[in-house]
């Protein structure tokens, strides 16, 4: 019903934006963008300067036009969704949240990976991005750049806490080391996508699974919040706030408030992605940084750390799909995921990408990131994610009003009854 509604309102006005049937303009490709917030030196965005960089090595048999997404991750896949549903043919490649993928797909809005192009297009890839980029066996995207998140911490603060940084350390322990030193944890608990995140992280590091059988359809999705991991995960959340350690505003906080937040006098700890060690904020204070892999959810237990990244589709209504990929193969190969990267900040999905001079000069943490990648657990490849992280993101809000006991089950209730259509989000 979604996706018919999301029709009908994207088909007025779409049909200017396809390629046409000129075929001059059959070899045009618009590349649907994510605004990543960085430019070169003449202001031009980076993904921009792939595009240039890709059609000049086309020699002619392509060309590619970027068309920016919004900012915001609902917003993007509002927007894609319209054109999809819509069958704008002039939507050529997607840049995709890799939670968009098995949504998109069981609707049959992507094209399938050609075979020719599958060992060019994961070669070497980090295995949970090329996870995310599989629908029922089949390869549906291209991973583009992955992402992860690290624990971020002052060493002054872990120093004075007699906190041992060397090896892995608890939810638990930062905390209890932030009240000890009274320094704040910053971390993303606003009503949005990187709240799921959060959970989901704490949930997989628990050793559950928020969805115990991702392919499934309808009231037959199994889910794994109110086993033990899911009481984990809130009873955490809870403690984070009843000590106060986010700060006075936890339930307003997304990576940039952290960033700020950790930048700033009287902070000591911080989990966020790896854009933030070239931020502009981060100059002052570098010497006292440090880093290590996402903290345990239990003791003993390995942590999960976020996945996150970009994916690139085909529209599988699009009338360029064989140029298309041949232009993926453009986009994604290693030496242009180790430009972007030093261009923007964010992770190469090329495993060999870490290892390369250039990188491990830029990030010194390069070691820690591969590794965190190879651990890391993506959210619920479902296509039904979408209301399932709108539904955690409500009942576990605000943090301070959490039980570990009935949050969970609350939660469970609520996404049974949004997938039985019994409910509203």
């Amino acid at each position: 019903m979604a996706l018919v509604a999301v029709a009908m309102a994207g088909t007025v006005g779409l049909s200017a934006c396809g390629s046409g049937s000129d075929a001059d303009q059959r070899n045009v490709l618009t590349w649907y963008t994510n605004p990543d917030g960085a430019v070169d030196e003449e202001g031009k965005a980076n993904q921009a300067i792939l595009a240039q960089k890709c059609t000049e090595e086309a020699g002619g048999e392509y060309s590619i036009q970027t068309q920016s997404l919004p900012r915001d991750a609902s917003e993007q896949r509002q927007q894609l969704l319209r054109r999809l549903a819509a069958g704008d043919p002039g939507t050529d490649i997607m840049s995709m949240d890799p939670v968009f993928v098995a949504e998109f797909a069981e609707a049959g809005f992507l094209a399938e990976v050609p075979q020719e192009s599958r060992d060019a297009l994961t070669q070497d890839a980090v295995s949970s991005i090329l996870e995310v980029s599989t629908w029922k066996d089949k390869l549906i995207g291209a991973p583009m750049w992955a992402n992860t998140q690290l624990l971020w911490y002052r060493k002054s603060v872990a120093q004075e806490a007699g906190l041992d940084m060397s090896g892995a350390v608890t939810w638990d322990q930062i905390i209890d080391a932030a009240q000890q030193t009274d320094t704040t944890i910053g971390v993303q608990a606003r009503r949005y996508e990187g709240y799921a995140v959060w959970i989901n992280a704490l949930v997989e590091g628990a050793g559950g699974h928020i969805v115990k059988n991702p392919e499934a359809t309808g009231s037959d999705i199994q889910l794994g919040l109110e086993d033990q991991a899911g009481q984990e995960a809130a009873r955490i959340i809870k403690k984070v706030a009843d000590t106060g350690v986010a700060g006075p505003a936890m339930s307003s906080t997304n990576e940039e408030t952290s960033l700020n937040q950790f930048t700033t006098e009287g902070s000591g700890f911080m989990l966020n992605w790896p854009y933030v060690w070239a931020s502009p904020q981060m100059a002052g204070i570098q010497d006292d940084v440090a880093w290590t892999r996402y903290p345990q959810t239990i003791q003993g237990q390995e942590s999960k750390p976020p996945l996150g990244g970009i994916i690139l589709g085909v529209n599988s209504k699009s009338d360029n799909a064989p140029a298309s990929w041949k232009a993926i193969q453009c986009i994604t190969k290693k030496e242009h995921q180790i430009q972007y990267m030093l261009g923007t900040g964010n992770p190469a999905a090329n495993k060999s990408a870490y290892d390369d001079p250039r990188v491990v000069e830029a990030f010194p943490m390069a070691k820690a990131l591969r590794e965190s990648l190879d651990s890391g657990a993506p959210r619920p490849v479902t296509q039904y994610y979408g209301d399932i992280s709108t539904a955690l993101q409500r009942v576990f809000s605000p943090p301070n009003e959490i039980s570990p006991q009935s949050t969970p089950t609350e939660a469970t209730q609520l996404i049974k009854d949004v997938l039985n259509g019994e409910a509203l989000l």
